[in-house]
């Protein structure tokens, strides 16, 4: 019995990187990435249409400017703080030309 073609695929296999599952290995260095793109089942029906969500701008308001309020104050408030610490105030120097 040859083993050295099964100690072979052992060594290749071994020695790849490790796939994601979307990604299939060819050998080294050569990787397929898979994608769901199905439009029918496997009895060949064609699947109905993805149920879409709406984004309109009244939920983007929603989502968007908390977060915005949120980030100022954090930033504002830790502008002081270096302030207040002498860690970094901007340089008052005049430039008269």
């Amino acid at each position: 019995m040859n083993m050295s073609p099964a100690l072979g695929r052992l060594v290749v296999r071994l020695s790849a990187p490790p796939c994601s599952p979307l990604t299939r290995s060819l050998g080294p260095g050569r990787a397929v990435t898979l994608s769901r793109t199905a439009v029918s089942s496997s009895s060949g029906a064609i699947l109905p249409r993805p149920r879409k969500t709406p984004f309109g701008p009244v939920w983007l308001a929603l989502v968007v400017l908390p977060f915005f309020y949120v980030g100022t104050r954090i930033s504002k408030n830790f502008a002081a703080l270096l302030e207040e610490h002498d860690i970094f105030l901007p340089e008052d120097d005049d430039y008269d030309d």
